[in-house]
């Protein structure tokens, strides 16, 4: 099987996972469960990726390992989240489903068929890893390596932080600036960011590696600019109002660093 064929296999996977999902959301009513279905998703890939990749094997074994542990770690972590709060269905999905009232099944289909085609495109760093034959080992994957370790430490850090800080009924309408989430507003995507920058460094000297760049570069417009720190902050503002704007003003928005001081 080419690189090509195994791509598009691993497209009409992702295809097929996700027309189940919105099978399954269609019948709770509840479009959220797509985000626990991306992010487990990555999973059956890596597997599909290492049973026909002809790569070095130690290689292929780590990188696969790699999503695997992030990808059902984050998944579970999500459906925590998500089937915690069932039936009652995440505010973004609400508002988009005002948004196409009337259409809103056809309209959903083709939203998680979008997330099967960027869970594959996304998928690709680990695809080339998989085809990558050189029997030398570099300071790429060692590099892609480490910062993974340290990714996957942070972003498990950051999420129990977050979770006991919530669980504590004294903290209700409170803003979060425990462990990590002193030092940013969201130090769960700043690590996050840092996986696809890891799988992008171990895939970086494959055969065009360089190309896998756009893996964290998009990860990041999303996080950015899209539906990660953009909607997070305006349902802040909504719940948490002046003291949210405080902590908006003395800390960072995304990497972590040291607080503003005397701010007004």
């Amino acid at each position: 099987m080419s690189g090509a064929q195994l791509f598009l296999t691993g497209l009409g996977l992702a295809s097929l996972l996700m027309a189940v999902v919105w099978f399954v959301a269609v019948r709770i009513k509840n479009a959220g469960i797509v985000d626990i279905a991306w992010a487990m998703g990555f999973a059956p890939l890596a597997l599909l990726y290492r049973a026909f990749g002809d790569g070095e094997p130690k290689r292929q074994n780590l990188i696969t390992l790699m999503v695997l542990v992030w990808s059902i770690r984050l998944g579970v972590h999500l459906w925590k989240r998500v089937m915690g709060h069932h039936p009652e269905e995440d505010g973004r999905y609400r508002e988009l489903r005002l948004a196409v009232a009337g259409h809103e099944n056809f309209f959903f289909f083709w939203f998680f068929q979008a997330q099967a085609l960027l869970l594959a495109l996304l998928s690709i760093p680990v695809l080339l890893v998989n085809w990558d034959t050189r029997v030398q080992w570099g300071w790429c994957d060692l590099l892609g390596f480490l910062l993974w370790v340290i990714a996957i430490c942070g972003e498990s850090l950051a999420d129990r932080q977050l979770d006991a800080f919530k669980a504590n009924p004294a903290n209700r309408g409170k803003v979060c600036e425990a462990g990590l989430w002193y030092y940013s507003r969201h130090p769960n995507y700043f690590f996050e960011w840092l996986i696809w920058v890891a799988f992008f460094l171990f895939a970086l000297p494959a055969p065009w590696g360089w190309a896998t760049m756009v893996a964290p570069a998009l990860m990041l417009f999303f996080l950015l600019r899209v539906t990660g720190i953009p909607y997070t902050e305006q349902q802040s503002l909504r719940s948490r109002g002046a003291a949210y704007r405080q902590y908006q003003r003395s800390t960072s928005a995304f990497v972590p660093w040291f607080k503003t001081r005397n701010v007004a």
